[in-house]
């Protein structure tokens, strides 16, 4: 097929996500909870989500389906586009094939919606008025906010302070659809307080920001927590973008060897990935890559054991590739990334050599962005840039051994918002920051023993 675009239409939309859990060779430890060590059970989550959301969350059915009052609302936006980069091969001088699921045509800019769409209408349905959120970069936040506006609930995000600081605009977006938003550590809660008390400059981590959230929601009967990546329904929600990116192959008579996503918590990655996962676990040859930050490496250098989900310990304990829930991370421009730990869906499957990963300094990711951007005309936010990153190494790999394969990667949203942080680069004001394996130790020193 030689069309750049590949568009399905509306009724071609997946009416059911799908939940690797059915397929996978080995399934994640059950979450513990925090005070008794114990598997935990929905008693212990229906405190801050609605049951629908835990059932999903614990659920090993394989297909799930999905309300028609949140196919309306992804209707604005899916199905979403593949592309063809024909201009980027070109320029690469490739002989791989280069496809780009692109999820930045969402009201949102990111593939964020697919869940905060499903979660908004969970906890509409629940009678919740309220939705306590954290959020790195702001993608998230913005996500929600923009749920919440569609089902009639408050939403306040508690933003991790260099990314409230580095991107006010997403602060504006957020506001836009009127959420309030807190720079986290904040004074609004016992959590926040603390940490600036003993650091009154901390610059904020995913870790703290959700341990506000989960603060402000357990303590509110009105107030339920969402989250943006790490559990396994977000995970759940996000497969629409591999179901449709499978359809949309099919028709460009094609198929990845090479499926390629950034990973933070691992939403992005699971939602391209895991439906061309469940065809690798069935006997497909395909390799699957998650690309991180070399600055916040969970993945490619944290451990595969139990740690809380936040930096204050108020959530269960996940089996994860942590770094410690007490890592710090410097403030890099791709602030969606900066988490100490990873999905236990995610980890599983990289643990089971299912995925791989791979980790690079910001510099680099930049100058594939601006590769990208001048030949496919999409300014790539800095998260989707490490996808870009990994593709480009993928595509000149194929040039240098006269390979040609097909490379898939999930261009998960667009930097139009991130444009400081083009400035900063261009200006040569970005510094690459490889993350001491001292420190990395001494933050894995203090994780619980389970």
């Amino acid at each position: 097929m030689s069309d750049t675009k590949i568009l399905l239409s509306e009724k071609d939309m997946p009416r059911q996500w799908y939940n690797i859990m059915a397929d996978m060779p080995n399934l994640p430890k059950p979450p513990l909870h925090p005070g008794t060590r114990q598997p935990a059970g929905p008693d212990d989550l229906k405190a801050i989500f609605p049951m629908a959301l835990i059932e999903q969350e614990m659920s090993t059915q394989r297909w799930i389906d999905i309300p028609q009052e949140v196919l309306d609302i992804y209707s604005l936006w899916r199905p979403s586009p593949l592309y063809r980069a024909k201009r980027l091969e070109a320029a690469l001088k490739t002989p791989a094939r280069i496809y780009y699921k692109y999820e930045g045509v969402s009201p949102a800019g990111s593939h964020k919606p697919n869940t905060s769409i499903a979660q908004a209408y969970y906890n509409k349905q629940a009678g919740i008025k309220r939705i306590a959120t954290e959020t790195g970069a702001g993608q998230w936040g913005i996500a929600m906010s923009l749920a919440g506006r569609m089902f009639g609930l408050e939403v306040v995000v508690y933003m991790v302070k260099v990314s409230f600081n580095q991107k006010p605009y997403r602060k504006i977006a957020m506001e836009t659809w009127g959420a309030t938003v807190h720079a986290s550590p904040s004074n609004v809660t016992n959590s926040g307080r603390k940490i600036l008390e003993s650091d009154p400059d901390n610059k904020g981590s995913l870790g703290i920001a959700i341990s506000e959230a989960v603060e402000d929601a357990a303590t509110r009967s009105d107030t339920n927590y969402a989250l943006g990546s790490v559990l396994n329904h977000v995970m759940l929600h996000q497969t629409v973008i591999g179901l449709e990116a499978k359809k949309q192959m099919e028709l460009a008579g094609d198929y990845p060897d090479i499926v390629i996503a950034c990973s933070g918590g691992g939403s992005n990655l699971a939602g391209l990935s895991f439906p061309f996962i469940q065809d690798k676990i069935n006997g497909k040859n395909l390799r699957a890559i998650a690309v991180e930050p070399s600055s916040c490496p969970s993945l490619t250098k944290g451990e595969f054991r139990y740690d809380y989900g936040d930096t204050a310990g108020l959530t269960p304990f996940l089996m994860m590739y942590t770094l410690g829930h007490d890592f710090m991370p410097p403030g890099i421009h791709a602030g969606g990334l900066r988490y100490h730990g990873e999905s236990p869906l995610v980890s599983q499957l990289y643990h089971d050599g299912l995925i791989e990963a791979r980790a690079y300094g910001q510099t680099s990711v930049f100058e594939a962005a601006m590769t990208f951007a001048n030949a496919e005309a999409i300014i790539p936010a800095p998260e989707s840039s490490h996808a870009i990153k990994a593709a480009i190494d993928e595509a000149l790999l194929c040039r240098e051994e006269g390979k040609e394969k097909c490379i898939l990667f999930n261009l998960s949203g667009h930097g139009y918002l991130d444009l400081a942080s083009y400035a900063d680069f261009m200006a040569g004001k970005l510094e690459d920051y490889e993350y001491p394996a001292k420190l990395i130790e001494e933050s894995l020193k203090k994780l619980p023993v389970i």
